[in-house]
């Protein structure tokens, strides 16, 4: 089995949690793991199942990744694919699904692609790494959600556990020996 993974990640969470998948999947299937801003030209056919992690920044999936999926819809639409959302608003429990999460829920409204699976992860929040303009907005951000508003702290909020889970799901879904 094959399998192509690609990443659209603001602050590395993202790629942090695909690469988790990708290890999950290890002795089940040949991974092919890419940033999607440094990801070469590939025929999508080549692999038996592709899973696309994007983050929230702001409310939105970068340009890159829903550029990528529009290119390639109709192949994606035509084999067995998953979808990773990850961001803040996912560290609250309820939040932690596509019907409940407002980002992912929205996304999946709005594009012709219709993810086999598709999971929602919680982000980190890693004030000390942010410039000053994003750490001030993105302060404002939790205020206004109820979250983190200490600018000295960076908070895992990803619950491994979930992703590992959503890996051996993906490796059943395209039929990887073993799982």
């Amino acid at each position: 089995m094959k399998a192509l993974l690609v990443y659209s990640s603001c602050d590395g969470q993202t790629k942090a949690i695909v690469e988790t998948i990708a290890q999950e999947l290890q002795g089940q299937a040949q991974v092919s793991l890419y940033n999607i801003n440094e990801m070469p030209e590939i025929n999508l056919n080549d692999y038996d199942g592709v899973l696309l992690g994007a983050s929230i920044r702001y409310g939105h999936f970068s340009k890159a990744f829903k550029s990528f999926v529009e290119r390639n819809c109709d192949t994606l639409n035509g084999m067995p694919t998953a979808f990773v959302s990850v961001n803040l608003i996912a560290r609250k429990a309820e939040k932690r699904s596509p019907q409940t999460n407002g980002y992912t829920r929205k996304y999946l409204l709005s594009t012709r692609w219709k993810p086999s699976i598709c999971g929602v992860f919680a982000g980190a929040l890693r004030y000390p790494r942010y410039g000053w303009l994003d750490r001030v907005m993105i302060q404002l951000i939790m205020r206004m959600s109820g979250g983190e508003t200490d600018s000295s702290k960076e908070i895992e909020y990803t619950d491994w556990e979930q992703v590992r889970r959503f890996g051996h799901d993906f490796a059943r879904l395209i039929g990887a020996s073993g799982a």
